[in-house]
Protein backbone atom coordinates (compact mmCIF):
# COMPACT_ATOMS: atom_id res chain seq x y z
CA UNK A 1 0.00 0.00 0.00
CA UNK A 2 3.19 2.32 1.03
CA UNK A 3 4.83 1.96 -2.62
CA UNK A 4 1.55 3.81 -4.04
CA UNK A 5 1.56 6.86 -1.71
CA UNK A 6 4.52 8.70 -3.64
CA UNK A 7 3.10 8.02 -6.92
CA UNK A 8 -0.26 9.46 -6.14
CA UNK A 9 1.34 12.27 -4.47
CA UNK A 10 3.68 13.12 -7.95
CA UNK A 11 0.29 13.01 -9.92
CA UNK A 12 -1.56 14.86 -7.78
CA UNK A 13 0.66 17.65 -7.51
CA UNK A 14 1.65 17.04 -11.46
CA UNK A 15 -2.40 17.94 -12.09
CA UNK A 16 -2.51 20.79 -9.64
CA UNK A 17 0.58 22.37 -11.60
CA UNK A 18 -1.11 21.94 -14.93
CA UNK A 19 -4.26 23.84 -13.17
CA UNK A 20 -2.12 26.21 -11.97
CA UNK A 21 -0.95 26.85 -15.18
CA UNK A 22 -4.55 27.03 -17.09
CA UNK A 23 -5.70 29.31 -14.50
CA UNK A 24 -2.34 31.52 -15.34
CA UNK A 25 -3.09 31.29 -19.31
CA UNK A 26 -6.68 32.34 -18.42
CA UNK A 27 -5.30 35.78 -16.19
CA UNK A 28 -4.85 39.12 -17.45
CA UNK A 29 -1.32 38.24 -16.24
CA UNK A 30 -1.29 35.24 -18.68
CA UNK A 31 -2.66 36.80 -21.79
CA UNK A 32 -0.59 39.62 -21.60
CA UNK A 33 2.66 37.54 -21.34
CA UNK A 34 1.43 35.54 -24.20
CA UNK A 35 0.59 38.76 -26.42
CA UNK A 36 3.94 40.16 -25.41
CA UNK A 37 5.70 36.60 -26.40
CA UNK A 38 3.72 36.77 -29.53
CA UNK A 39 5.10 40.56 -29.96
CA UNK A 40 8.99 39.76 -29.60
CA UNK A 41 8.98 36.29 -31.46
CA UNK A 42 7.65 38.25 -34.54
CA UNK A 43 10.40 40.82 -34.05
CA UNK A 44 13.65 39.21 -33.94
CA UNK A 45 12.79 35.69 -34.48
CA UNK A 46 13.58 34.14 -30.70
CA UNK A 47 11.73 31.61 -29.94
CA UNK A 48 9.51 32.42 -26.69
CA UNK A 49 7.73 30.72 -24.47
CA UNK A 50 4.84 32.29 -22.21
CA UNK A 51 5.23 31.09 -18.37
CA UNK A 52 2.24 28.95 -18.34
CA UNK A 53 3.50 26.51 -20.78
CA UNK A 54 6.43 25.92 -18.21
CA UNK A 55 3.87 25.46 -15.59
CA UNK A 56 2.26 22.64 -18.39
CA UNK A 57 5.87 21.00 -19.00
CA UNK A 58 6.31 20.51 -15.17
CA UNK A 59 3.28 19.43 -14.49
CA UNK A 60 3.18 16.41 -16.88
CA UNK A 61 7.10 15.77 -15.86
CA UNK A 62 5.51 14.87 -12.53
CA UNK A 63 2.69 12.95 -13.90
CA UNK A 64 5.28 10.85 -16.16
CA UNK A 65 6.89 10.21 -13.07
CA UNK A 66 4.36 9.54 -10.96
CA UNK A 67 3.26 7.04 -13.41
CA UNK A 68 6.70 5.85 -13.95
CA UNK A 69 7.37 5.29 -10.04
CA UNK A 70 3.64 3.31 -10.04
CA UNK A 71 5.25 0.81 -12.68
CA UNK A 72 8.14 -0.01 -11.06
CA UNK A 73 8.58 -3.01 -9.99
CA UNK A 74 10.74 -3.98 -6.77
Amino acid sequence: MQKFIFPVVLITLGVLVIIGGRQRADSIEGVSDTVGAKIANAWDGKGRQPDHIWYYIGGGALILAGLGLARRKK
